[in-house]
């Protein structure tokens, strides 16, 4: 654990409490920050929120704004969760700004207090813009004190943290529609019929206009590239430097934020082919992973999606590029213990992967436990001690194509066993 993150556990509440009240004590002792941002774009959904707030960046940062960026969670180090002007926040900066919070903070949790310090962060550096990514749901994150955003993106529904936000899925939607405000337009992404209905009721609530994907805007992959329609405006683009398929979408709802960003098309012809987002069907080949991969000539991609959306979208990836170049695959999974994890195989089952799983730092599901869940949905399926031994038994078994895959928590062990690999 790096230390900034070592000192928010000793100093702060661990829980998830979905509540706004002492976030907004703690911003009002603190000169209420979030009413100082530059212009918020704020992002939330279920998946492709981290990709979709990337995106954006790469854009507005190809038009010549500087961008402050909130995601959420890191994967090596705390800082990559506050980009200020298109830089991870320092570390004395950041251990200043703590500081800070932490003099009034109270009882705020480690995420409020997290998003208090992102936000006096922001207000205090001059920048164009602000994409703030929500921390889960929407109308009780802690993101939601703000009040005026520029812009309200939504990303696909679907089901996740189930424990805090349900099973319904139209409620959940609802949830994660509190993000739209009176005077700020709606950007959409693709979603189920229930979904989409439950965020038009939050429109039409608080009047605000929405363009939605598959209905005012559409974007497919075509010739290598992509290419993005409205009623009134074709654009042929190159596809968005992240791989899959999925990926599409997740630029075309980006790009529909430019266009109401007022951002010229060279600058999304630019942020599409500059935009980096780590441990998103990362190609992994330096490195101890990447490179004992490199030795036995196998690609070796890491993947921190964890719910079944995530797995159908790396099954379509995985059934691309099987279809294209066809190879022995493996996936090395581990999962926290709260995850869908059948629905997560599930999504897999059809791959002809051979299974390694593992556990990691937290409240990881036992890898025995894990294989047998991927056993019950036809995978063959052996729990491991560690990555390397996974990686070193699949390769051993002639897996030519590898994906580490199914938590962000895990995906950040591999990228930090080599600050070759860290983000930056």
């Amino acid at each position: 654990m790096d230390p900034i993150s070592e000192r928010l556990r000793a100093r702060h509440p661990q829980r998830i409490d979905l509540s706004l009240d002492r976030m907004r004590a703690l911003c009002a002792a603190l000169g209420d920050p979030q009413h100082r941002l530059p212009p918020v774009v704020h992002v939330a959904g279920t998946n492709g929120k981290g990709s979709t707030v990337a995106l954006i960046r790469a854009v507005a940062e190809a038009a010549g704004l500087k961008v402050h960026a909130y995601t959420s969670p890191h994967l090596v180090r705390f800082n990559e969760r506050i980009r200020l002007a298109g830089r991870l926040i320092e570390d004395d900066h950041l251990n200043a700004v703590l500081d800070r919070i932490e003099s009034v903070s109270g009882e705020a949790t480690v995420f409020e207090s997290t998003t208090a310090a992102a936000f006096l962060a922001m207000a205090e550096t001059p920048a164009d813009l602000a994409v703030i990514e929500v921390g889960l749901g929407g109308v009780l994150d802690a993101t939601n004190v703000i009040e005026r955003p520029l812009l309200s993106v939504i990303t696909p529904v679907d089901y996740d943290h189930a424990e805090f936000l349900g099973t319904d899925l139209a409620g959940i939607a609802s949830e994660k529609a509190g993000v739209l405000k009176a005077g700020a337009p709606g950007v959409i992404g693709r979603q189920r019929e229930e979904a989409f209905k439950a965020i038009e009721r939050r429109a039409a609530d608080v009047r605000a206009r929405l363009t939605v994907l598959g209905v005012d805007f559409d974007a497919w992959a075509e010739r290598g590239g992509m290419a993005f329609q409205t009623a009134d405006l074709f654009m042929d683009l190159p596809a968005p430097a992240l791989a899959g398929g999925h990926q599409i979408d997740n630029a075309a709802v980006a790009i529909a934020a430019a266009l109401e960003l007022d951002l010229p098309e060279s600058a999304i012809v630019e942020g599409l082919k500059a935009v980096r987002w780590p441990a998103r069907l990362q190609r992994i080949s330096t490195g101890p992973y990447g490179q004992a991969a490199k030795a036995a000539e196998a690609e070796l991609w890491l993947d921190g999606g964890h719910n079944p959306h995530a797995g159908r979208a790396l099954a379509a990836f995985l059934a691309e590029r099987q279809a294209r170049a066809p190879r022995p695959l493996a996936l090395i999974c581990g999962m926290l213990g709260n995850k869908d994890a059948g629905g997560f195989f599930a999504a897999l089952k059809d791959s002809q992967a051979t299974v390694f799983t593992v556990g990691f730092d937290g409240a990881a599901a036992e890898p025995a436990a894990l294989a047998a869940v991927a056993r019950g949905h036809g995978l063959a399926a052996t729990p491991a001690g560690s990555v390397g031994e996974a990686l070193d038994l699949a390769l051993r078994f002639g897996a030519g194509r590898v994906a580490i895959c199914g938590s962000l928590y895990l995906a950040g062990e591999v990228l930090g066993a080599s600050p070759e690999t860290w983000p930056v």
